[in-house]
C-alpha cells in the first residue's frame, strides 16, 4: 500500500515557458471541457507535468490528430511539442493525477493512482468528449517511490499497439504522439525518457471504485458511479437499480472485449483491476504480446511467474475482475442477488461472441451441428504443432472446398507435419460444401476478420532498436501497416512473414 494518504486537489501549478507563445499552440485552440476534474477534491491531485528536458518529436499519429481536428504538421511545431512533452499546459486544461486502488496479480494492493500520468483534461471532438493524458510526465503523489517517467521502449510499444488495436476494430485507448528526450532513466538498464499522449473518453478503472469502497467512503463511491452513469451509461439511469444496470453493462462490454482479444491472439499481460477500463477499453499497454506460434498457455509477461495472465486465462481473469467491481459497488447495489444477476451473463456473452468470431475467422456464415468438434480439433492441432496463429487464419481463406481447384498450399506449408493439417482439412472442406455463399464471397469475408499484420514483438523491437539510433522512420512505417491490418500491401510484405528465430528470445515484463 502506498504511504501517501488520500490526496486532495491542490492549486494548479502550470508550467510557463517564456519562449512559447500561448496563442501559437494548437492545443490552446481546442474546446476544453474538464469533466473529471470537476469531481470533488478527493478524486486526485491537481498538479502540472514535470518538464521533459530538451524534448524532440518521435512520432505523431495522423489519425489521432484528425480525431482532435488538429493538423499533424502543426503538432511538430515547438509550441505543440512543449505540450506533448509536458513542458507547457495549454489554456483550458486542468492537469491532475487521479487516485485509485486495485488488485494486482490477484492480491489487494491498496491505494495506487496515476503514478506517472497526468490527465490534461477533456476536449470536444466530432466523436464526443475525449480526455488527453500524458504518460511518463513525471512523479505524482501516487508514484510509490517511482520516478514517474516512461522510457522510449515502452512508449513506442504503447503508441504502436494503441493504434494497432484501433485498426483491428478492438476498443482501446488511442495514442497521439511520442515526445522523446535524452534524459537518462534507470530500469533494468539505463534508457532514455519519453512521454506518450494518449486519449480515451475516460480513464476511470475498476480500481477507481474499489478505492472508495475499500475505505467505506460511500458518498464518493456514489458520486463516481453517478458520474460514470450520466456520462457514459445514461440508459442505466432509467433502470430500477441504476448501479446494478451499470455493473451489467460494464460486465457485458468486458466479456465482448475478451472475445475480441482472444480472436486475434492478443495477450494483455497485466490484467490487474486498476488496468481494467470501466468503458470496456483496452487500457495500459505494458507487457503485452500477440501470439506467434499458437500456445493456449502462452505467458507474455516475464514478470508473471505463475501464469495468472496467460492467454487462455484472460476471460476467466476478466470475469474475476468484474466480481471485484461488483464487490466495490455493493454499497450502492445493496442486494447480492441483483449483483449476481448482473454478473451471471458474462460467460454466455463471451461464449456467444467467441463462437461468432471463430465462425467468421473460419469463413462459416451460419453455425451448424458439428462445428464445435471441428473447431476443437483445429485448436488441438494448432496447440500441438505451434502453428503461427495470425498467418494460419489469414492463409486459410485461400483453401477451397474443391482441393483440385485451390489446394491452399500456403496454409499447408505452415505445418511441419503437413499430413496432420491434411487430415483436418478433409473435414473442413466437407463443412465448406454446406455453405450457401460462394467461395469468393467467403474469402472476402475471411480477409475482413483475419488480419495480415499484427504488432508482433519482434516488429516492435526492430522499431525500438532503430529509434535508439535516432531513426524514427520504422515507427511510422509500421504504424501505417497496422492502421489497416486487413489490407495486404506489397510494400509491407516483410511484416507478414513468419517471425525470425530470435523473436522467441524476446521477453517483456512490467517495466515494458
Amino acid at each position: 500500500m502506498s504511504s501517501f494518504p488520500a490526496a486532495t486537489l491542490a492549486a494548479p501549478a502550470p508550467i510557463s515557458d517564456p519562449s512559447i507563445d500561448d496563442a501559437s499552440s494548437a492545443f490552446d485552440r481546442l474546446a476544453w471541457r474538464n469533466r473529471f476534474a470537476a469531481l470533488p477534491t478527493a478524486f486526485g491531485t491537481r498538479l502540472a507535468p514535470v518538464p521533459l528536458p530538451s524534448p524532440y518529436t518521435v512520432a505523431i499519429s495522423d489519425a489521432s490528430a484528425a480525431l482532435l481536428g488538429l493538423d499533424p504538421a502543426e503538432l511538430a511545431a515547438p509550441a505543440a511539442l512543449a505540450v506533448l512533452a509536458g513542458n507547457h499546459v495549454p489554456r483550458g486544461a486542468e492537469p491532475m493525477a487521479a487516485v485509485y486502488s486495485g488488485h494486482q496479480f490477484g492480491v489487494w494492493a491498496g491505494q495506487l493512482g496515476d503514478g506517472r500520468a497526468h490527465l490534461l483534461g477533456g476536449v470536444e471532438t466530432r466523436d464526443g468528449l475525449v480526455e488527453l493524458q500524458l504518460k511518463g510526465a513525471g512523479a505524482t503523489p501516487y508514484s510509490r517511490m517511482g520516478d514517474g517517467r516512461a522510457v522510449l521502449r515502452s512508449s513506442i510499444r504503447e503508441y504502436l499497439c494503441s493504434e494497432a488495436m484501433h485498426g483491428l476494430g478492438i476498443p482501446t485507448t488511442r495514442a497521439l504522439s511520442i515526445a522523446g528526450s535524452d534524459q537518462p532513466v534507470i530500469r533494468e538498464s539505463v534508457e532514455t525518457a519519453a512521454v506518450v499522449l494518449r486519449m480515451a473518453p475516460s480513464f476511470v478503472r475498476f480500481g477507481s471504485f474499489e478505492h472508495w469502497s475499500s475505505r467505506n467512503r460511500h458518498d464518493e463511491l456514489k458520486i463516481l458511479a453517478d458520474y460514470v452513469i450520466d456520462a457514459f451509461y445514461p440508459e442505466a439511469r432509467g433502470e430500477a437499480n441504476p448501479y446494478q444496470a451499470l455493473l451489467a453493462a460494464v460486465t457485458a462490454r468486458t466479456a465482448r472485449l475478451m472475445a475480441q482479444w482472444q480472436a486475434v491472439g492478443f495477450c494483455h499481460g497485466v490484467m490487474n483491476t486498476d488496468n481494467m477500463s470501466i468503458l470496456g477499453l483496452t487500457l495500459d499497454y505494458g507487457p503485452f504480446g500477440f501470439l506467434d506460434g499458437f500456445d493456449a498457455n502462452h505467458i507474455c509477461n516475464h514478470t508473471d511467474q505463475q501464469g495468472r495472465y496467460a492467454y487462455s486465462r484472460q476471460p476467466a481473469v476478466a470475469r474475476w475482475n468484474c466480481y471485484c467491481l461488483a464487490e466495490a459497488l455493493m454499497p450502492l447495489i445493496e442486494e447480492v442477488d441483483q449483483a449476481e444477476a448482473a454478473l451471471e451473463p458474462f460467460k454466455a456473452i463471451f461464449g456467444d461472441a467467441m463462437d461468432a468470431a471463430l465462425h467468421a475467422k473460419l469463413g462459416l456464415a451460419e453455425p451448424l451441428p458439428g462445428d464445435q468438434a471441428l473447431i476443437d480439433a483445429l485448436f488441438a492441432l494448432l496447440q500441438e504443432t505451434r502453428t503461427d496463429f495470425t498467418l494460419f487464419f489469414r492463409r486459410l481463406g485461400e483453401l477451397d472446398a474443391a482441393q483440385a481447384t485451390r489446394p491452399g498450399q500456403q496454409v499447408r506449408d505452415l505445418f511441419v507435419a503437413r499430413e496432420r493439417f491434411d487430415a483436418w482439412a478433409v473435414d473442413y472442406r466437407a463443412r465448406l460444401t454446406q455453405e450457401t455463399r460462394g467461395a469468393d464471397a467467403r474469402r472476402v469475408a475471411m480477409r475482413a476478420v483475419n488480419p495480415t499484420y499484427v504488432l508482433r514483438n519482434h516488429l516492435a523491437e526492430e522499431a525500438i532498436v532503430r529509434a535508439r539510433q535516432q531513426d524514427y522512420s520504422a515507427i511510422e512505417r509500421l504504424a501505417r501497416a497496422l492502421r489497416n491490418p486487413y489490407d495486404e500491401r506489397p510494400e509491407f510484405a516483410d511484416y507478414a512473414d513468419l517471425p525470425p528465430e530470435w523473436a522467441g528470445t524476446l521477453e517483456v515484463s512490467c517495466s515494458s
